[in-house]
């Protein structure tokens, strides 16, 4: 299995556990004198073999980050750079819509408020940050159709 289809499947994973885990919820308890739609037993038995699928495809995943080669470091250096820009472009994202607002102001006495950065060259900023993380993504996704899972 190459790692993108443990990707994909660790994804699918999440999404019918979180389900099962709706699911769940709504069997624990039902009106006196009513059954419960599904069998909570049941619904706790797979739920447990879903998590064990999980446990066991995320220590592969990881592994194969850790042993994978990429850009003089590993895989998994690079999803931490990833998340660091990832990180990075959300909070000057936020700053330059804070920054971007304009306060009218209806007469002399109201406090004037100033910009205290520079709103285009922090919007430069933004996009060549964007521009790194898509870059790397792009790589990292090519790479994980060609490594096998470990």
């Amino acid at each position: 299995m190459k790692l993108a289809e443990a990707l994909i499947q660790r994804a699918d994973l999440k999404k019918r556990i979180a389900q099962l885990e709706i699911r769940m919820a709504a069997n624990v308890k039902v009106q006196e004198g009513d059954e419960p739609a599904e069998d909570i037993y049941g619904l706790l038995d797979e739920y447990e073999q879903l998590m064990t699928q999980l446990e066991e495809l995320i220590i592969r995943i990881n592994r194969t980050n850790h042993a994978t080669p990429f850009d003089g470091g590993t895989l998994a250096d690079a999803i931490a750079k990833r998340d660091a820009l990832k990180a990075k472009t959300r909070a000057l994202r936020s700053l330059h819509e804070e920054a971007s607002v304009t306060h009218d102001r209806y007469s002399l006495k109201e406090i004037r408020l100033i910009r205290c950065v520079d709103v285009k060259q922090l919007q430069q900023r933004i996009d060549g940050l964007a521009k790194a993380y898509r870059e790397l993504d792009t790589r990292m996704q090519g790479l994980n159709w060609t490594v096998d899972l470990l």
